[in-house]
Parts: C-alpha cells; structure tokens; sequence
C-alpha cells in the first residue's frame, strides 16, 4: 500500500513517529515553562503600548491649546507662569498652532499603528527569538489564505503581504531609526505562506482543489509543517546565497526579500522530498 506523501516525507528524516512525539515532547519540557511566558508578555506589550499612545494621543488633542507649552515653562519658571499659560487664563504668543499640534497628533498615532502591524501584533516585541514567534503568527497567515479555497486568493495574499511588508518594514526603520530592527517580524510573517507553496502546489495538482487549513495540521502532517517553519527560520538565519546579499537592498525591500528568497529555498527542498517520496 502506498504511503501518503506527507508520511513518505517525514519517513525520509529517518525518524518514526514515536520518536517525532517524544522529540517534541522533551522540546516542550525543556523549553515550554520559560518560554511560553514571556510570548504572552510580548504581545500583551506590544497591544498595550499601542493602546496606550492612542489614548494619549487623544487626551492631549482635548487639552487647551497653550497648556503643554504652559506646564513645560512652568516647570522651569514657577507656578504663575504655569497658571497663566493653562486653558483657563491662556496667553495668545505662547499658544501651539492648532493645526500643527493636529498633524502631530495623526502621525503620532499612524507611527503606533505602524509599529504595532510592523512588530507582529506584538509577537515582534518578545525579549528572544522574535523572529520564531513571528513565524509562528505567518502560521496564522497561512490559514487566513487558504481558508477561501480558492489559489488566485493565496497568490494574491502572498503577493500582496510582499508589497506590504516593504512598505511598512521601510516605515518601521524610519520610526525606530534601526536598520532592520529585530523588531520587525512582518517580513517572516508573510514569507510562512510563501514556505509552503510548493506543498500547496502539490495538492492543487494532484486533487484538483486548494487544500484546506486543518490539512496542515492533522495528525499525519502537523510534524511536518513544523519541519518546514523550522527549515525556513534554518535558512534565514544561514542566509545562503543571494539571501544575505539581498539585505542590502534599500529601505523595506532588504528587510522583505531575504525573508522571500529563504522560503524558496524551504519550497525547493519540500519539492525535492515531495519528488523523492513520489518516486519511493
């Protein structure tokens, strides 16, 4: 009888599948306690602060027009300055142009938002291996894609996720002043749907239809979806060619493409392993 490809695959990395339970077994104990925290404590941070700069934002568009200006003298000069700059008894020549104090305000909140999308929703602000948490949110993506069923919707969320990711990656650099932050994991969360192309590819060809999100995560193939998120995080760590020449690209595209170009290193080996179990 003909074995599945997905168990074909994973017989090809020459464990079984009591041995892939038990290895993933000892992962979780040896790394689950500590680990696990500090995911929650980042995304709890990372919505945190951005709620947080809303609210500020929005509390200081209702302030009197020349109080900021009037606390921040008074703070150097004494109470009655203070006082006489404060909404109540304002002074004309110290009041902030409301327009601009308007702009402010806007950019302020559109950086946040910025940096919330850019950093994973969080996932990005996590003390350790951002980067592999954010992975697990393109996980998240994937799903999101497959669920209409439909390939031009997947090719077109890729594509899309690519495009959106230079810009705001390109954004979140300007804000933060870093060149690719470690941050910024929106670039691994759009390159996860990219990793399984060829997978996907397979299954369209030999079915006739899209594969559906539980698919990936059935009891015969959920190890093997990990084994691909972990090729993936291998090659963009090890940045083999072109992958560590790409990041020098300017702006988005460099924090973008090293990330595309090491999930078509992961399609290229899922395809060979796809061809070798099909040809077993």
């Amino acid at each position: 009888m003909e074995k599945p490809p997905a168990e074909a695959m994973l017989g090809l990395l020459g464990l079984s599948g009591g041995e892939w339970v038990l290895l993933m077994v000892v992962l979780v104990l040896l790394f689950g306690a500590t680990r696990i925290p500090p995911f929650a404590r980042g995304l709890e941070h990372g919505i945190k602060d951005f709620l947080r700069a809303v609210r500020a934002e929005s509390l200081r568009a209702f302030r009197g027009p020349g109080q900021s200006i009037g606390e921040s003298l008074g703070a150097g000069l004494g109470k009655p300055v203070a006082d006489a700059l404060t909404h109540s008894n304002q002074t004309c020549e110290f009041q902030d142009p409301p327009a601009l104090r308007l702009r402010q305000i806007k950019k302020q909140m559109k950086n946040q938002f910025i940096l919330w999308i850019a950093q994973g929703f969080g996932a990005g602000r996590i003390p350790f291996a951002p980067g592999t948490f954010g992975s697990f949110v393109g996980l998240l993506w994937f799903v999101v894609l497959l669920l209409p069923g439909n390939f031009w919707v997947y090719l077109g969320g890729m594509v899309t996720g690519m495009f959106l990711s230079v810009r705001l990656c390109g954004a979140a650099e300007k804000i933060l002043n870093q060149p690719d932050p470690g941050s910024v994991v929106l670039d691994e969360i759009i390159a996860v749907p990219i990793c399984f192309g060829a997978w996907v590819g397979a299954f369209l060809f030999k079915n006739g239809a899209m594969p559906p999100p539980e698919y990936f995560f059935s009891r015969d193939t959920w190890l093997l979806t990990l084994v691909v998120c972990a090729a993936f995080r291998l090659f963009d760590i090890a940045k083999p060619w072109p992958v560590r020449q790409s990041q020098k690209l300017p702006g988005g595209w460099g924090v973008t493409l090293d990330d595309v170009l090491a999930a078509l290193y992961v399609n290229a080996v899922v395809a060979l392993a796809l061809l070798v179990s099909a040809g077993r």
